[in-house]
């Protein structure tokens, strides 16, 4: 039986994803560039940044994704490696772990109990818990440098992880799901306070967006209301230069 580290690599580094992740990422991204990935997983994202040629910084907290980081870019000096939370403030926070989906780990009960019952959630289970340090979007922009790309995806913990961020980077991405809408309009109602005005997204996994020129947040808001159930997830772009989310 494969385990669920070796389903995520399977997953994340399929033939044919490289090139279609850095066709995609080439838009928000450059040589010399910095990207943020936060809830970087198994590094898919990371690898697609430094192949064209920005640095990266890979936040990830579970401890087994963070080794694999290590082997994956230990000895690669244009990435840097941050086993935490990100959240509104530092301190500490619970990480609940699915120890047989670990894609789904949260720190926040929220998404846990909204994944309860939900179509498309069943059998999930969190059956673990760590302590773990919480950073801030602003502290890894002064630690590491002010960002040009940033990819949030963490588990109904976005709006918390954007609520540490008071400086708009030129480009971010935030995870959203149908079980907790909430959050994304949450989550559009700060960008829209850091001074975004711009919005696409993509559905799933598709690398490609879904309305074929950016629209604003209040659109943007609606677009994820209506969404059926079954659209599960995906992920809402923003930046200040529009012409970089034409589809």
């Amino acid at each position: 039986m494969t385990s669920p580290l070796g389903r995520s690599l399977r997953i994340y580094y399929a033939p044919g994803r490289a090139v279609a992740l850095d066709a995609f990422h080439r838009r928000f991204l450059g040589p010399g560039e910095l990207g943020f990935d936060i809830g970087a997983h198994v590094g898919d994202r990371v690898a697609s940044f430094r192949r064209l040629g920005a640095r990266a910084v890979a936040v990830e907290p579970q401890p087994r994704f963070a080794r694999l980081l290590r082997l994956l870019f230990g000895r690669d000096a244009g990435v840097a490696r941050v086993a935490a939370l990100v959240g509104a403030a530092p301190g500490e926070a619970v990480l609940r772990l699915n120890r047989a989906n670990p894609t789904v780990a949260t720190a926040s009960e929220e998404f846990i109990a909204a994944a309860d019952g939900a179509p498309g959630w069943e059998g999930q289970h969190w059956d673990a818990a760590l302590t773990l340090p919480v950073t801030t979007l602003d502290a890894l922009a002064a630690a590491h440098g002010r960002p040009d790309f940033v990819k949030i995806d963490v588990e109904g913990y976005e709006a918390a992880a954007l609520a540490g961020l008071s400086a708009a980077p030129r480009g971010l991405s935030f995870e959203f799901t149908t079980i907790q809408r909430e959050v994304a309009l949450a989550c559009l109602h700060r960008l829209a306070r850091l001074g975004y005005r711009h919005f696409n997204a993509c559905l799933g996994e598709s690398m490609h967006f879904a309305h074929a020129s950016p629209i604003g947040d209040t659109a943007m808001a609606g677009w994820v209301e209506a969404l059926p159930a079954e659209a599960n997830s995906g992920d809402v772009y923003a930046s200040l230069e529009p012409a970089r989310l034409t589809g």
